[in-house]
């Protein structure tokens, strides 16, 4: 056995991280983002409002188009032709006529017209 070598050496400059790299470490452990809870004032949870877009039909679902029931034709019935609608419509020239049921004033008059 030779002689022993010295353990103890000078002491070599030990280089510190720069703060990029601590910077860097931490941000890797622990993220970057800070998620702050929103504070809920209301006991109830009402779901956003997203976009909602119209309907694109590939093909119509109905083959012929609704033609309406109600149209110049079926409004006025007949005429009327009591004894006092005749009277009126000497006295007064109006006419009367019996209507559908379901035929407001507007479609009437349209109807008349």
């Amino acid at each position: 056995m030779g002689p022993k070598k010295d353990l103890k050496k000078a002491p070599t400059k030990v280089e510190l991280p720069s703060k990029k790299a601590v910077a860097a470490k931490k941000a890797a452990l622990k993220g970057t983002r800070r998620v702050e809870r929103k504070f809920r004032s209301d006991t109830t949870f009402h779901r956003p409002k997203t976009l909602r877009l119209p309907r694109v039909p590939k093909y119509p679902r109905r083959s012929v188009p609704k033609v309406p029931s109600l149209d110049h034709y079926t409004v006025l019935r007949f005429p009327l032709n009591t004894e006092s609608s005749m009277k009126k419509i000497e006295e007064n020239n109006t006419l009367g006529f019996i209507c559908d049921v379901r035929a407001n004033k507007r479609q009437i008059k349209e109807a008349v017209k």
